[in-house]
């Protein structure tokens, strides 16, 4: 295993699979929430780099800063200030 979660009393655990061809993310997406909109535009930011809007981060009816990206291994994340 390459990576791993702790959710809870849960361990999710990741790997690369067979480590062959271009890494492929359809479907899935990564959400982070974190408590500020300065924080929330840090992290926009980092993850930014190399990668591509795919929601400017911005206000929303529910949330002071939410925004879409694909980071630079075209993984899709969000951005939430709850």
């Amino acid at each position: 295993m390459h990576a791993n979660f702790r959710i809870g009393e849960s361990l999710l655990m990741a790997s690369d699979g067979e480590c062959a061809g271009e890494p492929e993310f359809a479907g899935v997406s990564l959400s982070i929430s974190p408590p500020d909109e300065a924080e929330a535009k840090r992290l926009f930011d980092a993850l930014l780099e190399g990668g591509e809007v795919i929601l400017p981060l911005g206000k929303t009816f529910w949330s002071p800063a939410f925004g879409m990206l694909k980071d630079r291994f075209g993984l899709s994340w969000m951005i939430n200030v709850v």
